[in-house]
């Protein structure tokens, strides 16, 4: 079964105190709202892929799905950094990861196969895709990621909602989690820092390597 994190995660109305004069905009209320119903649209659908491979193939190639909306904050400063003012029109115009989904997986094919299923269904819209995989980070950053449009059916429309799609393997996912952490440490001096990163690099390396010699077990297990 998924372990599931953050299954059908409310919307973060308290993150609004951060910006308390968005509190009061209900366009932008609204369109958080229709965000975070596209993340459990996405959601439903792994569940939906892992459940049936379950009773297919008695396995599960999702360990876990993550979710999340941006914070205000980060939705304003990111808005900035880009040179746009802060509107709804452009929070859906130049923000593609507004929404984002975090799908673990226990192997690197496992990624490849459920993205390719996914973005065959019929009423997801693939805006963009790019391979940290097969091409990594020169940070040795790995993970396969998709910009997609998703349908949320409302009471009076239908509206196309984007949402950033990540796929893992859980090394991948431990990497990039523990980078994050180090890379914002304020404290490390630039020596230290490129040694960092470059210790953090090779790790990348050889979690690879030993997520394709896990994926190999896998099958001779399977053939036996």
């Amino acid at each position: 079964m998924i372990s599931m994190t953050e299954r059908h995660k409310k919307l973060p109305i308290s993150n609004l105190d951060e910006h308390p004069y968005l509190a009061s905009q209900r366009p932008f209320i609204e369109l958080m709202m229709k965000y975070n119903c596209a993340l459990r649209e996405v959601s439903t659908k792994f569940e939906v892929l892992d459940d049936e491979f379950s009773v297919r193939y008695n396995r599960n190639p999702v360990e876990s799905i993550k979710t999340r909306i941006k914070s205000p904050h980060s939705i304003v400063d990111k808005l900035k950094r880009k040179g746009y003012e802060f509107t709804i029109d452009n929070i859906r115009d130049h923000i593609s990861d507004v929404a984002g989904a975090r799908i673990i997986c226990s192997f690197p094919e496992d990624i490849y196969m459920l993205a390719d299923m996914f973005m065959r269904q019929d009423d997801v819209t693939v805006v963009e895709i790019k391979d940290y995989i097969k091409n990594p980070k020169p940070s040795g950053y790995r993970s396969y990621h998709l910009i997609i449009d998703i349908p949320v059916f409302l009471t009076e429309s239908t509206e196309n909602m984007r949402v950033e799609v990540q796929f893992r393997t859980i090394a991948m996912d431990f990497w990039a989690s523990l980078e994050h952490k180090l890379k914002y440490k304020k404290d490390i001096d630039s020596p230290d820092a490129e040694e960092i990163a470059l210790q953090l690099k090779e790790c990348s390396e050889r979690i690879a390597k030993i997520d394709l010699e896990m994926q190999e077990i896998r099958k001779r297990i399977d053939m036996e």
